[in-house]
């Protein structure tokens, strides 16, 4: 049945539109296929990279203006460096 009126992106689709933007790649909606995504707030200029002590959490909006599916998420501004002791995966010698 799903919830009416609220025209959101599947999980499959919001993440594959999330890895794009990220990526500054251009936006092509994967529900109808048109690049008419608007980006909430704009992007301003090119990759900016933050200073560790400047951290900050902004909130992205991705809308299709075709036809009205959204995606939302938390784009983070500067993430601290990571330590070894931080990846799981990385094996000491």
């Amino acid at each position: 049945m799903g919830r009416r009126g609220i025209k959101e992106y599947r999980a499959p689709e919001a993440l594959a539109l999330i890895a794009a933007d990220r990526e500054h790649v251009p936006l092509v909606c994967p529900s109808c296929g048109t690049r008419s995504i608007v980006r909430s707030p704009r992007r301003r200029g090119g990759r900016v990279l933050a200073t560790p002590e400047r951290v900050t959490l902004e909130r992205v909006t991705l809308t299709c203006q075709s036809c009205g599916r959204h995606a939302s998420y938390i784009q983070r501004g500067g993430e601290p460096p990571r330590d070894e002791t931080m990846d799981p995966h990385q094996v000491r010698a």
